[in-house]
C-alpha cells in the first residue's frame, strides 16, 4: 500500500538531441518515459515516498518499456491494467532552450484511454494520503473522462486531499470551449489547484496571478488553496481564508528543456505536504525540484533525490 496515488496516460518520448532544430530536419532522438503524471510520480517517489500509478498499457514493446521504467524508479503498478486490443500511446519531442516545444502525440484510441471504472474499484484507500490528477487524461476520450471523475469522487468519498494540476492539452479536445467547461469543472472538485498563468489566462481570461487564484477558488467550494507557478518567479498561493504568499523561483545555471518543470514544481509541492510542510515551505520545495527539471534533456530523468535536493536548496539559500 501506498501513501500517494495518481492516473494518467504514461508514454514513451522520442526527444530530438538537435537543440533548436524542428523536428522534420532531427536526425538523432532518445527515448525516455514521458507523461506529466508519471513525471509527478517518478519525482515524489525519488524524494523517498511510496506511490501508485493506475493506468492501462497495450501488450507491446511500448508497454514493456513503461512497465520497466515505472520498475526502476520504483512506482507501483499494482493497479496498472495490460491490454492486447489496444497500443500504447507515445509522442515525439523538439529540444528547446527557450518557450515550450513542438510535441506531437500518437495516442489517439491509446490503451490508456480506455481505462474502464472497474479499475478504481480495486484501490486500496487506506492509506492513501493523497491524489494528484491532471487535466491531461480526461482529455484522452469519454471514457478516460469518466474513469476520472469516478476516481475524484471516490476520494471524496474516503476524505483523501486531491491536488489538481490544468495541464491544458487543446489537441486532445474537441473544442476549446469544451476544455475549458470541463477542466474548471474539474478544478471545482479539488482540494489545492496548481494552474500557470498562461493556463489561467485560457481558462479565466488573466494573466495576473491574484486573479487566477481568485476565480479557482471562487469556482469550486471544495478549492482551499491555489498555487499559481510563475515561471522562473516561482508561484503565487492564495487560500481560501485570504492568507496569500509570493515563493521565489531559483535560477539555473543552464535551461537544457523546459517541459517536465511544472510536474516537478507538483512533485516538490506535493512531498512537502506528505510530510506537513506549510504550503509556502511546499511550494519552494516545489521550485527547487522544477529547477532540477529544466537542466536534463527527459522530462522527468533531472529531478533529485532528497540528499541532493537538500544540498542544492542549503547552497542556495547562502548565495
Amino acid at each position: 500500500m501506498s501513501e500517494f496515488l495518481t492516473v494518467g496516460e504514461p508514454m514513451a518520448l522520442f526527444a530530438s538531441q538537435d537543440a533548436d532544430t524542428k523536428l522534420k530536419d532531427a536526425t538523432h532522438f532518445q527515448k525516455f518515459l514521458a507523461g506529466a503524471e508519471v513525471n509527478v510520480a517518478i519525482g515524489v517517489s525519488r524524494l523517498g515516498h511510496s506511490v501508485e500509478y493506475v493506468t492501462q498499457l497495450g501488450a507491446d514493446p511500448m508497454g514493456d518499456y513503461i512497465k520497466d521504467q515505472l520498475d526502476e524508479n520504483h512506482v507501483g503498478t499494482s493497479y496498472i491494467r495490460s491490454t492486447d486490443a489496444y497500443l500504447t500511446g507515445f509522442q515525439m519531442k523538439e529540444r528547446v532552450t527557450e518557450g515550450g516545444p513542438a510535441t506531437f502525440y500518437f495516442r489517439k484510441g491509446s490503451a490508456a484511454s480506455h481505462l474502464e471504472k472497474a479499475t478504481i474499484d480495486h484501490i486500496n484507500f487506506d492509506e492513501l494520503k493523497l491524489i494528484h490528477m491532471t487535466g491531461i487524461f480526461p482529455g484522452t476520450s469519454n471514457q478516460a473522462l469518466e474513469t476520472f471523475g469516478y476516481l475524484m469522487s471516490k476520494a471524496h468519498e474516503h476524505a483523501i486531499p486531491v491536488t489538481f494540476d490544468p495541464n491544458l492539452r487543446p489537441t486532445l479536445w474537441s473544442s476549446r470551449e469544451k476544455m475549458i467547461k470541463t477542466i474548471n469543472g474539474l478544478a471545482a472538485r479539488a482540494d489545492v489547484v496548481l494552474p500557470g498563468i498562461t493556463e489561467g489566462e485560457i481558462l479565466m481570461g488573466s494573466r495576473d496571478p491574484e486573479k487566477i487564484a481568485d476565480f479557482f477558488l471562487q469556482n469550486g467550494s471544495q478549492t482551499k488553496t491555489v498555487v499559481v507557478k510563475v515561471g522562473p518567479k516561482g508561484a503565487f498561493i492564495k487560500t481560501k481564508d485570504g492568507q496569500k504568499y509570493s515563493v521565489p523561483g531559483y535560477k539555473v545555471a543552464k535551461v537544457v528543456d523546459t517541459v517536465g518543470a511544472g510536474d516537478g514544481f507538483a512533485a516538490g509541492f506535493i512531498t512537502g505536504q506528505l510530510e506537513g510542510l506549510s504550503i509556502e515551505a511546499s511550494a519552494l520545495r516545489g521550485n527547487a525540484v522544477g529547477a532540477f527539471g529544466v537542466q536534463a534533456p527527459g522530462d522527468n530523468d533531472g529531478y533529485p533525490t532528497r540528499e541532493e535536493l537538500d544540498q542544492f536548496m542549503a547552497a542556495y539559500a547562502r548565495l
